[in-house]
């Protein structure tokens, strides 16, 4: 949404009998059409200089004047009780195994409804109580973040200068962070290491991409631990050591070099593997974080810690093993 209102748009021939909300959410970038619901219903959206209804059919020719974004509470993480894998804790941090499905915090669009529940943080907040105030209300003891169909280990700081020092590890690539994947075909070396640059997709904006220039350094080394052969299709179980923390990082790169993660179809990946005669799927990606080492931000001492394959994962390798 651009920063400066009032935002005047002509309704064209060719939108004639389009809904005003249908019509704003094409023609405004990043809002849904929700959001351009809100705002005609505040009153921020004016049409040939007078209120107007979301159902409005338009008929062409019309003036359109935005007056400015709707106005929204700001959001906060709420304690919920779910159950957490809490695999290390002490009086400055704890370290949980987060599983796939569950995101880390809700997002800042979010509002307080089925968003903004189920989250890392809302259970952080039942299980721990105190958590670092760095991140905000809406991102409590949020050192570093897993995607959401992304499970394994997640470190949270209980007080700012816990939170402070241990980002300041991460900043400088101090932390280890090993994960294991699982990706479509059979990668040409046995390690490799990616480097390329990430930046946002400027046309879905929910994904990321490497072929522009001038996007945020990313470096990802990865080691082959056994390649399948499969009725399904062949696959290649990756050993993956990142450099750097970039949004989908390893997926994005995995999805670069032609080898996607099994179970990200945002990448590329097909929401089922087939071979001749068998068909498998993954409700998930085939990514987990199963090593993380760091520095203790209190006593300096290191922290190494290890997580297995969750089960659904375990039970998906037997399968295309068989």
């Amino acid at each position: 949404m651009p920063e400066s209102f009032p935002i005047l748009i002509s309704v064209g021939p060719e939108d004639a009998a389009k809904r005003l909300d249908q019509f704003l959410a094409s023609q405004l970038d990043g809002v849904s059409r929700a959001r351009v619901q809100e705002m005609i219903a505040e009153g921020k959206v004016l049409v040939n200089d007078a209120p107007a209804k979301a159902s409005l059919k338009l008929r062409g020719g019309e003036r359109i004047s935005v007056l400015g974004e709707a106005r929204r509470a700001p959001i906060k993480a709420i304690a919920e009780e779910i159950p957490l894998d809490i695999v290390y804790e002490d009086d400055a941090l704890a370290v949980i195994n987060k599983p796939a499905g569950m995101m880390v915090h809700a997002g800042a669009g979010a509002t307080d409804d089925a968003r903004n529940r189920g989250t890392l943080v809302n259970a952080l907040l039942h299980h721990l109580r105190s958590l670092s105030g760095v991140g905000g209300e809406l991102r409590p003891g949020i050192v570093h973040r897993l995607d959401k169909e992304t499970s394994g280990l997640i470190v949270v700081a209980k007080n700012d200068d816990a939170h402070r020092k241990l980002s300041s590890q991460f900043a400088a690539r101090e932390v280890k962070k090993k994960y294991v994947a699982l990706v479509h075909g059979w990668v040409k070396k046995d390690s490799a290491t990616i480097a390329q640059s990430i930046s946002r997709d400027p046309v879905r904006r929910m994904r990321m991409t490497t072929r522009l220039e001038g996007g945020r350094a990313a470096v990802t080394h990865y080691r082959v631990v056994r390649r399948l052969d499969t009725k399904f299709g062949k696959f290649t179980l990756l050993d993956v050591k990142i450099d750097t923390g970039r949004t989908h990082q390893i997926r994005v790169h995995a999805a670069a070099i032609g080898h996607p993660v099994v179970g990200d179809t945002m990448y590329g990946a097909p929401k089922q593997a087939r071979g001749k005669n068998a068909v498998i799927g993954l409700a998930r990606n085939f990514l987990h974080a199963a090593e993380l080492e760091f520095r203790h931000p209190r006593t300096g001492e290191m922290v190494a810690l290890k997580s297995e394959l969750p089960e659904e994962l375990r039970e998906f390798l037997r399968k295309v093993e068989e």
